[in-house]
């Protein structure tokens, strides 16, 4: 835990006693802080009471006594609109923020020289956070790793010299951190999302500006245009910018080309690595994904070898594209994180020949927009309610059955691309969400490798049927 020293004897009022806010009360109340917390569930604030921490309605403190106010990620700030919370903060004139806002003052009040990576855009965010920590951790360097990834930010140890933090940062989490201040920020890519929260993409744009514009040292994709004109902008502005691409050869910084990745400086353009043959950086949103982690691993001082093995080793992140079992030339592959039809295209598009399993419970748009895809699918295994929808949609483009379970799926699909005997990938990519079948997508992928280690003659790739390494 980092307690929260900086709000010691102070009165600090918050909302939202969910996983982080519950965390964020904990470390404000041992860093000495006089919370009041408050939830609409009566579960978390009874919850929260237990542990001792002081909760009250909102609706009935002195907000003119209040140092602070903080507010959790998932509540409304600004759109659709904003929370009774926050209308009372903002009349009393209290500042709102959220738990990375308490990181960054923490930090800079114990260990401001320590290294500290943030991440954000709108895909690859995770993946790039756990690629980031991967390379720390193996080179040896004492890594924390939290953030939007799953683990809150205060959970992990307090800042000292040469730890180093690597936080994934949503828009929600950047939104609430004003003095957000990273050794290294890195922005992938932006694409429509989260508009109901934001109101519009430039409003969307802004908010994810602000991660790289407070950077020591700005790494961005400038693949698409908002992007672009983000790194422009914060170069004009006096910070170091790095960029990447994954179809364009830059100026300076790193680029894709096909596996290799370039690192242009100075006017001299040397390859840097080959992705060739890491199975789980396969695909080119990868390729940004690693050039962004080597940009990243570069500015805070990590050797060139050390990312190289790094690269070379990195496990993947569970449930997105995770190679988890081989059997001959067939690869068993994880990506029940791939809730949409966005969501599944990356991984499509990584393997020449698929045995798809897909289905779930169905999103609006279908698999229509996968269509491009549809010939590299020798043969799908369509599960849950969205398996009739599916069938339609392929129609006479791909081979189908309605398997209807995961696990009649598994053992079908391993018989048919065991028949084949080309190389090719079993793949869970459901392009839908789980909860007709399973309580979430890490269920759903615990069983599918489950499922995968209960064939015959597998040689699993991961430490357990559970998909933990």
């Amino acid at each position: 835990m980092i307690p929260v020293t900086t709000l010691k004897d102070r009165k600090v009022a918050l909302f939202g006693l969910g996983g982080s806010g519950l965390a964020t009360a904990r470390a404000l109340v041992s860093g000495g802080a006089e919370v009041t917390a408050w939830d609409d569930n009566p579960d978390s604030v009874a919850k929260a009471s237990a542990e001792g921490i002081r909760t009250e309605d909102l609706h009935t403190i002195d907000w003119s006594a209040q140092a602070l106010f903080v507010l959790s990620p998932g509540v409304p700030l600004t759109h659709p609109k904003p929370h009774w919370t926050v209308d009372l903060a903002r009349a009393a004139g209290v500042d709102i923020v959220g738990d990375v806002e308490l990181f960054v003052r923490e930090r800079r009040a114990r260990a401001p020289d320590c290294p500290f990576i943030a991440i954000t855009g709108t895909n690859g965010k995770s993946t790039t956070t756990a690629l980031i920590a991967h390379i720390l951790k193996s080179s040896g360097y004492d890594t924390q790793l939290g953030g939007n990834i799953g683990t809150a930010v205060l959970t992990l140890d307090p800042p000292k010299a040469e730890r180093y933090y690597v936080v994934e940062c949503s828009s929600y989490q950047i939104d609430l951190a004003p003095t957000l201040d990273p050794s290294a920020g890195i922005l992938l890519n932006l694409t429509p999302d989260h508009l109901d929260r934001h109101g519009t993409m430039q409003h969307y744009a802004d908010v994810k500006e602000r991660l790289v514009a407070g950077s020591d040292t700005a790494i961005v994709g400038i693949d698409d245009s908002h992007s672009a004109l983000i790194a422009d902008r914060v170069e004009r502005a006096g910070v170091k910018v790095v960029r990447i691409s994954r179809r364009n050869v830059v100026a300076s910084g790193i680029y894709a080309e096909g596996t290799r990745l370039i690192q242009v400086a100075g006017g001299a353009m040397l390859p840097f690595a080959d992705l060739d043959g890491i199975q789980t950086l396969r695909g080119s949103h990868n390729a940004q994904n690693a050039a962004a982690a080597v940009a990243a691993c570069l500015a805070v001082g990590v050797s060139a070898d050390d990312i190289r093995a790094g690269l070379a080793s990195f496990p993947g992140l569970k449930h997105r594209m995770q190679p988890v079992g081989q059997r001959g030339r067939v690869v068993f592959v994880n990506d029940s994180k791939a809730t949409n039809a966005d969501a599944a295209a990356p991984a499509l598009s990584s393997y020449d020949r698929i045995y798809w399993i897909a289905g779930g419970l169905p999103k609006s748009g279908g698999i229509t927009t996968l269509a491009p895809y549809f010939p590299r699918i020798a043969k799908a295994y369509l599960i849950g309610e969205a398996a009739a929808e599916f069938a339609a949609t392929l129609g006479e483009a791909v081979p189908y059955e309605i398997s209807g379970t995961l696990e009649r799926a598994v053992v079908h699909a391993a018989a048919d691309a065991e028949r084949d005997g080309a190389a090719s990938a079993v793949m869970l990519s459901p392009a839908c969400a789980s909860f007709d079948q399973y309580k979430n997508f890490e269920v759903r992928g615990e069983a599918f490798v489950g499922h995968v280690a209960a064939l015959d003659g597998i040689a699993m790739l991961i430490g357990s049927a559970t998909g933990e390494k």
